[in-house]
């Protein structure tokens, strides 16, 4: 890249926090995701300056007048709506969805019904107080969907506080540990198949589905460490399926995407159900991860984008206000 055009986008974006970091239990992740995209823009010439909210306060934040932020930021205070908010009220135009589809996809429940009400299947699921939920009606909730069963916190990420359980014997302790991260604990249907992400970058219309990646995980097993530390992980991109299946899925990524209000970019995780090819959302993602690990650039190299180029263009989408709608501030792009 030239010196000029180094110059040009400096001069266009200005300049530009990279918020990582934070308070979630993601935090390591988003250390690591928020140093990338940092040496990234800085690699381009870009006038971009780290920053952690867990150690710097939104006074600081507004002091430093960046012309915009990217957030590299995962899980609650970061992911779920409320920094969105901050920075609304600041005046910062920022990276990602904004308030409300933040909110939204941070809740794994509420994805789950809005998608279901725009025709994007989901595997069976029930809502359960983490606090006030007896042996006995786990066991009930075993009997109606079937072992294995998934239970999950769904405020978390990054594999956090998820359970799979094989027997009823190990319902009780499923769900403790769940508990210890959230006080609703999502039961959901258990779907052998193939485990995929589908990244989608864009606003409304214009939104697009990059190649779908497949994960598998040794034993199906995608954790905490396989997802992120692990070799032994295999990811296929593109995704060995047929291009009738491939549209099908990719169209269902973008509809949940903009279901939900989605703008910028995120990444929609499906389980495809072994038995007859039938995709099921498990979840939106609208602050994914960014790590030398991650699936999101692992896609979009597949589509011809390198790793530096995709931070521009997530940062180049960067609003403010009235992001729902698609429309832009008048200091976003």
């Amino acid at each position: 890249m030239t010196n000029d055009v180094k110059a040009d986008l400096k001069k266009e974006f200005g300049k530009v926090g990279v918020l990582f970091g934070g308070r979630s239990a993601e935090r390591e992740v988003s250390l690591m995701s928020g140093k990338g995209v940092l040496a990234a823009l800085q690699a381009r010439g870009i006038d971009a300056h780290p920053f952690d909210p867990a150690e710097r306060s939104l006074a600081e934040l507004a002091a430093e007048k960046f012309d915009r932020v990217f957030i590299a930021l995962h899980g609650i205070f970061g992911e779920d709506g409320s920094l969105q908010g901050a920075l609304e009220q600041l005046g910062i135009p920022y990276t990602g969805p904004g308030v409300m589809a933040s909110s939204i996809a941070m809740d794994k429940i509420m994805t789950k019904r809005i998608c279901l009400s725009n025709d994007v299947p989901t595997p069976a699921f029930v809502s359960l107080d983490a606090a006030n939920t007896s042996t006995e009606r786990l066991q009930d909730v075993a009997k109606d969907f079937g072992l294995p069963l998934m239970l999950k916190a769904p405020h978390e990420g990054s594999t956090i506080g998820i359970a799979r359980v094989e027997t009823e014997a190990g319902l009780r302790e499923g769900f403790d540990l769940c508990a210890k991260y959230d006080s609703v604990i999502l039961a959901e249907q258990f779907v052998k198949g193939r485990e995929l992400t589908v990244p989608v970058i864009g606003r409304g219309r214009e939104a697009r589905a990059l190649p779908i990646v497949e994960i598998r995980a040794p034993q199906g097993n995608y954790d905490y460490e396989h997802k992120y530390f692990s070799d032994e992980t295999e990811y296929l991109c593109p995704a060995p399926l047929d291009d009738a299946l491939t549209k099908r899925i990719q169209t269902l990524a973008v509809n949940a995407f903009n279901a939900i209000g989605c703008t910028g970019w995120s990444r929609v995780d499906f389980m495809l159900r072994e038995s007859d090819n039938e995709p099921f959302l498990l979840e939106i993602n609208t602050s994914p991860g960014m790590t030398s690990h991650s699936l999101v650039p692992m896609s979009a190299r597949v589509a011809g984008t390198d790793y530096e180029d995709l931070c521009v263009e997530i940062l180049r989408l960067a609003t403010l206000g009235l992001k729902q709608s698609g429309k832009q501030s008048v200091k976003g792009n």
